[in-house]
C-alpha cells in the first residue's frame, strides 16, 4: 500500500476519527499526542479504543495511532486494554503506531517491545523532530521496527530557535538529511505538515518539492489536503509511459548486449533507469497499473 499521505485526526474527536476513513488517505493517524490537551487524554485514549474496536471500522487505509513521546505504555495499555491489536484476537484494527520526538533507535525498540507483548505488530512510523533526532536519523531508519522515518519541521524549528520562512531555507537541511537516512536504510520517508490548511497553492508547491527529494509522502492535517498531496506523489500518463519506454528499451538493449541506448532523443543510463523504475512503483503502489503491464 502507498503512504502518500498520512492524515491526522485528535484523538479526542471520534467524530473527526471516523470521517477520516471517509477520505483517500493512504494512512490514518489517530493523534494522542499533540492534538490531545493534558487533561483529555484519557477521553482521547478511550475515545480512539472504541473507534479501533469498532468492527464497522474498517477503512482501505494503513492505520496508526500517535503516541505520547513521554508515555507510550499508558496510551498501549489504554487501547489494548483485555483484547488484543489486530494479530493478537482481532479486537483492535491497529497497523502500526507513530512515536514522536525519537532520538535513537532503542526508543524505536521499546515501544516494538510494548507492542510485542500486547499482541500488537511492531510497526513503528518513527517522527524525527529534534536536533538530535535529525542528527540520529540513519540509526533510527536502521531500527527493526521503523517502517518510515517522519519528519516535523515545526518542533524541529522550536527545539533550534530557528525562525519558520514560508521557503523553509531553515530546515531544509534536516529535510534533505531525513530522507537519505530513510533511502539508505530502505524505509519510507514522509515530509512536514503544511501548517496553512487553507493554502492550497503553497501545500502543492512544498508537496512537489518534497517529492523532487525522494520523500514517499507527506503529512496532512485536514482532509481537504488529502488529495493534492496524493496528486503529487502519483505519476502521470505521461510520466508512467515514458518510464515503460525506458524499461522496454532496456530489456531491448539487454537482449542485444547494447549498454547504451536512447529513449525520445535522450541518451539513457543507470540513474535514469532506476528514476523510471520508481515511477512504474508509485504507479503500482497507486492502483494505477499491475506488476505485469509492461
Amino acid at each position: 500500500m502507498p503512504r502518500r499521505s498520512l492524515l491526522f485526526s485528535p484523538g479526542d474527536r471520534p467524530e473527526l476519527l471516523r470521517k477520516a476513513a471517509e477520505t483517500d488517505a493512504d494512512v490514518l493517524c489517530f493523534d494522542l499526542e499533540d492534538a490531545v490537551a493534558p487533561a483529555r487524554k484519557g477521553e482521547a485514549r478511550a475515545a480512539v479504543r472504541s473507534v479501533l474496536s469498532d468492527p464497522a471500522f474498517d477503512p482501505d487505509a494503513e492505520v496508526c495511532v500517535r503516541l505520547t513521546a513521554d508515555d507510550p505504555e499508558a496510551d498501549l495499555d489504554a487501547l489494548v486494554g483485555d483484547g488484543g491489536g489486530s494479530n493478537g484476537g482481532g479486537e483492535l484494527r491497529l497497523d502500526a503506531v507513530m512515536l514522536p520526538k525519537v532520538e535513537g533507535s532503542a526508543e524505536v525498540e521499546r515501544v516494538a517491545d510494548l507492542c510485542v507483548a500486547r499482541g500488537l505488530d511492531p510497526v513503528v512510523f518513527a517522527l524525527v523532530e529534534t536536533a538530535e533526532g535529525v542528527l540520529a536519523a540513519r540509526e533510527i531508519a536502521g531500527a527493526g521496527a521503523t517502517t518510515a522515518l517522519v519528519f516535523g519541521a515545526e518542533d524541529l524549528a522550536a527545539d533550534l530557535g530557528a525562525t519558520r520562512t514560508a521557503e523553509g531555507t531553515e530546515v531544509l537541511y534536516a529535510r534533505e538529511h531525513v530522507v537519505l537516512a530513510a533511502s539508505a536504510a530502505g524505509v519510507d520517508s514522509l515530509d512536514t505538515v503544511h501548517t496553512d490548511f487553507a493554502d492550497e497553492t503553497g501545500l502543492r508547491e512544498t508537496t512537489e518539492f518534497a517529492a523532487t527529494l525522494g520523500y514517499d509522502g507527506k503529512l496532512a492535517i485536514h482532509p481537504d489536503q488529502v488529495a493534492p498531496i496524493n496528486e503529487a506523489f502519483t505519476p502521470g500518463s505521461d510520466e508512467i509511459a515514458w518510464a515503460e519506454r525506458v524499461l522496454d528499451a532496456r530489456d531491448a538493449a539487454a537482449r542485444e548486449d547494447r549498454g547504451v541506448f536512447e529513449v525520445d532523443g535522450e541518451m539513457i543510463d543507470a540513474p535514469l533507469v532506476a528514476q523510471a523504475e520508481r515511477v512504474l512503483e508509485r504507479a503500482e503502489a497507486a492502483g494505477l497499473r499491475d506488476d505485469g503491464d509492461r
